[in-house]
């Protein structure tokens, strides 16, 4: 039960591919919103997916919704209810919010169990609300578990994310064409608000080419004014510049080839420059209660990142990241930094807490679980007894 933006739905995805893996004979359901982004991702996926009447991303502004969303609400909870009947899941998977209120509602007096995964440092509202309807909590940052895990038990997995290691760096690079003495810069705005880094390549990329190589993820809007700067260009810098829409396929290999990320403080986001052993620069998205802000600190403080803020990102503070690349010593120590953070067996660790609950098997000791998301132990759900304590893992 994921939906909405990427935050949600490619972590959810993550660990459903980690039950596939690791338990072939778990069957699988997805069920989301509408508007969210889960209605494009998870129908390619092959996942058999079903969509509640309520939507995933809500108006901000005041507006029809703002009365027709309560409706949509209400009318999902019986719809959510038949979903569970008809199907009677062993449990179910979320990563919280707004979307899963109606099925883990619906959830409570079938006594279906509820594994609850949350992101952020601070967590939102609805999560808060939600969490009170999960039976155990995963959470990406210690902090958080101070906070979801006061009375169900609550364990310290990391972002799930998309497997780090199926691919290597010289692969990475001879597949995008990038000949091994050049560094390269991965600009990636997240699902959104990329508006501000697009208006900071634009106006720093001839300047930016002749340090570094640039993939430069723009989001539809941003694409054809990325096309048109690319034409514009010398010949000889055309072949540094790749401006592109989305990543989606061919994110791994940017990653696994990038010297250094600039980009929003999403947790996958985050998780995932970590998992490869990235140094960043973090430009947090100003809005959402200052979530992603308390998300870039934690990175920050631990020497991984340095944080510019949104108001300040513009040309001059591209070219001041770019910079990192060139400095072998800070681009070391910040890389360091990064790999000690990782958790790339996350996914891994949240699907032991899905097939323990849905076994009705006691929950993983929490060493377990840090083993797995740290990829010391295992890197995908138990097929046996899951473990031997039901304690809180904070």
């Amino acid at each position: 039960m994921a939906g909405g933006t990427g935050g949600h739905i490619y972590p959810a995805l993550a660990v459903a591919r980690s039950l596939q893996a690791g338990s072939p004979e778990t069957e699988i359901r997805w069920v989301g919103g509408h508007r969210g982004l889960e209605s494009q991702v998870i129908p390619a996926t092959g996942i058999p997916f079903g969509r509640l009447l309520l939507r995933s991303l809500r108006s901000v502004d005041f507006d029809v919704h703002a009365i027709l969303d309560p409706i949509r609400l209400a009318l999902s909870l019986p719809q959510a209810a038949a979903m569970l009947l008809a199907l009677r899941p062993a449990a179910i998977f979320t990563t919280g919010g707004y979307v899963s209120l109606p099925v883990l509602i619906a959830a409570a007096p079938l006594r279906i169990p509820v594994v609850m995964w949350d992101g952020n440092v601070v967590p939102g509202r609805s999560v808060r609300v939600t969490a009170g309807l999960a039976d155990c909590i995963a959470v990406a940052f210690e902090e958080t578990s101070r906070t979801l895990g006061k009375r169900k038990p609550c364990f310290v997995t990391g972002t799930p994310i998309r497997d780090p290691g199926s691919m290597s760096r010289a692969a990475a690079r001879n597949a995008l064409g990038i000949p091994a003495g050049d560094g390269l810069l991965l600009i990636f705005g997240g699902s959104q608000a990329v508006r501000r880094f697009n208006a900071a390549v634009a106006a720093a990329l001839p300047r930016l080419l002749a340090r570094v190589r640039v993939i430069h993820v723009t989001g539809d809007a941003g694409y054809a004014e990325a096309a048109a700067g690319l034409a514009a260009l010398p010949e000889p810098l055309r072949p540094r510049y790749r401006p592109e829409r989305f990543l989606t396929d061919d994110m791994t290999a940017a990653l696994a080839a990038a010297d250094l990320v600039v980009g929003r403080a999403g947790s996958s986001t985050l998780a995932e420059v970590a998992a490869f052993g990235l140094p960043m620069v973090v430009v947090p998205y100003p809005h959402a209660a200052g979530h992603q802000r308390r998300n870039a600190e934690e990175m920050v403080r631990a020497g991984a990142a340095r944080l510019v803020e949104d108001a300040d990102f513009d040309a001059e503070a591209l070219l001041s990241a770019a910079a990192i690349i060139g400095d072998a010593g800070e681009h070391a120590r910040m890389a360091a930094a990064a790999r000690a953070l990782a958790r790339p067996g996350a996914a891994g660790a949240v699907a032991e807490l899905v097939l323990a609950t849905a076994r009705r098997q006691p929950l993983p000791d929490a060493a377990r679980i840090e083993a797995i998301s740290r990829g010391v132990e295992g890197g995908g759900p138990a097929h046996g007894t899951a473990g031997a304590s039901g304690s809180a893992g904070k």
